[in-house]
């Protein structure tokens, strides 16, 4: 008998279990159960999920502060999706360890994660014999960074120990029950460059490199970057993440010959636009709630926040970035705030729908909170000051570096907290005249926290000022929930009127 292995895993899905674009309020070729439509049981194969399932889609959200139903329907969706074991990503944890719990509990799935204790639900290793008498033994971690950024009422009674050491420990245990096959499923990524090996952070909470230089498991099944790739081999483990929300799936097909010497390849692929038929009928009620509670308005605004050019917005100052700079000084209590718009910004009517949030923050960003100096604010202007130019006529302009090669005028930050006087007339690099800080210029000593999204943090956009700074407080929760979550709490909400920038020219 031919002793080949299928493996269908997803990691990160975040909440998209339909086939749904919440923004724009019409189908998408993605989704959980558009990727299952292509999943194969046949004795032969394994479902598996890396984690990140429970949060981050509008979906989740208004199914865990609007209903009862919450992780049952989740862990339903998962059992009609054919699930054969799961690990834990960070976001799991969000809603505590009660509903977390709940949701193993009716779980079809067994739930590996080596490096997390206290959890009902939860094992460290499990090997399983398939139809062809391939004995495939399997465990999963997660980032032992979950404390770090979990409140701690939601992970109360847990403890989480260093990822690589667990993982360690579950391959010596899975390898002393004569397994053919070792795979871990890991809600993490990778600290070092997959192309050219270049140590990329050295922070602990990716260890993927590590694991598969100083382990040896035969598959390592990544996520938690959101980093997509497929078929790579590191130090002789097989490696392979799939992109977020479910826009793909993994497939890896694995054999051994009759020497026994192992074969595998893998393959992102899409989710496509087939929906079985009975995910569909058990998602239709739960999505036609989900539309009309993203389109009931969620709270109040004293102003509509109508976008206009991004030139106008960027040089006069927009109401929009005065908003998510006002959300985001609240909810990590920085100093400063900063953000950036898209492309192209939908903007917000005074009353404001869930549907409007996401589809004006379409960003997957989380939130960040570092230390500042003058000399790092001053950087940072700087780099937004060369978005200015002026045309042959003499006029100011969007300058040639923001829109070439692609447009970006995502890299413009609009910055809160501090008023700040430029001199567009002055060389770029050298135009940012004055920062005043609660009355005063700022002074060279003087150290702030400045909370921006982590693409902005790691010096993303020309901003490598940052990426040396010290990290206060790192919220994993993605920036447009966190909006949704201040209207719905606020209700009636002033908007902040402060124009925060000058512009000399």
């Amino acid at each position: 008998m031919d002793r080949k292995l299928t493996l269908f895993f997803t990691s990160d899905v975040h909440g998209y279990f339909a086939p749904t674009d919440y923004a724009k309020n019409c189908r998408a070729p993605s989704g959980l159960v558009n990727c299952a439509s292509q999943f194969i049981k046949d004795g032969n194969s394994l479902v598996l999920d890396g984690g990140d399932t429970l949060q981050g889609s509008p979906f989740t959200y208004w199914l865990y502060s609007r209903t009862q139903e919450r992780s049952l329907l989740v862990a339903e969706i998962m059992n009609r999706c054919g699930y054969d074991f799961v690990t834990l990503g960070n976001h799991d944890f969000n809603y505590g360890v009660a509903e977390l719990e709940r949701y193993l509990a009716a779980l079809d799935a067994r739930c590996l994660c080596a490096n997390v204790d206290g959890l009902r639900g939860v094992e460290k290793t499990a090997v399983v014999t398939m139809k062809n008498g391939l004995r495939v033994g399997l465990t999963g971690v997660t980032s032992h960074f979950v404390p770090r950024w979990e409140k701690p009422e939601n992970i109360e009674g847990l403890s989480f120990t260093d990822a690589f050491a667990a993982a360690k420990d579950a391959l010596c245990a899975l390898k002393a029950q004569q397994v053919d096959l070792t795979v871990c499923l890991y809600h993490g990524g990778f600290e070092n460059d997959l192309a050219s090996g270049e140590l990329l952070s050295d922070s602990g909470e990716n260890q993927g490199w590590r694991i598969c230089r100083e382990l040896d498991f035969d598959l390592l099944l990544t996520g938690h970057q959101h980093m997509p790739f497929e078929n790579r081999n590191l130090f002789g483990t097989h490696c392979i993440q799939p992109p977020d929300k479910a826009r793909q799936y993994a497939r890896v097909d694995l054999a051994f010959d009759v020497d026994d010497a192992l074969a595998v390849s893998s393959a992102l692929l899409p989710a496509g636009d087939q929906t079985p038929t009975d995910l569909a009928a058990l998602l239709a009620s739960p999505e036609a709630e989900t539309a009309s509670f993203l389109d009931t308005p969620l709270g109040h605004l004293d102003t509509a926040l109508t976008p206009l050019d991004p030139l106008t917005m960027a040089a006069e100052g927009s109401l929009i970035a005065n908003f998510f700079n006002q959300v985001q000084l609240e909810v990590s209590g920085a100093d400063l705030s900063c953000t950036s718009l898209a492309n192209e910004v939908k903007g917000f009517d005074r009353e404001v729908t869930v549907r409007d949030i996401v589809a004006t923050y379409v960003f997957p960003n989380t939130l960040k909170t570092i230390r500042v100096n003058r000399a790092v604010l001053k950087a940072a202007l700087e780099r937004s000051a060369e978005y200015f130019a002026f045309d042959a006529q003499g006029k100011l302009c969007v300058s040639e570096s923001f829109l070439q090669p692609i447009v970006q005028h995502f890299n413009y930050d609009y910055l809160a907290g501090v008023f700040v006087t430029m001199d567009l007339r002055r060389t770029p690099g050298d135009r940012v005249r004055s920062i005043v800080y609660q009355g005063e210029e700022l002074s060279e000593d003087k150290e702030l926290t400045l909370c921006l999204n982590n693409y902005r943090a790691s010096g993303a956009g020309g901003y490598g000022c940052y990426a040396g700074c010290a990290l206060v407080r790192e919220q994993t929760e993605e920036i447009s929930e966190q909006i949704i979550r201040y209207v719905d709490q606020h209700r009636d909400i002033r908007v902040d009127r402060t124009q925060w920038l000058k512009l000399n020219y």
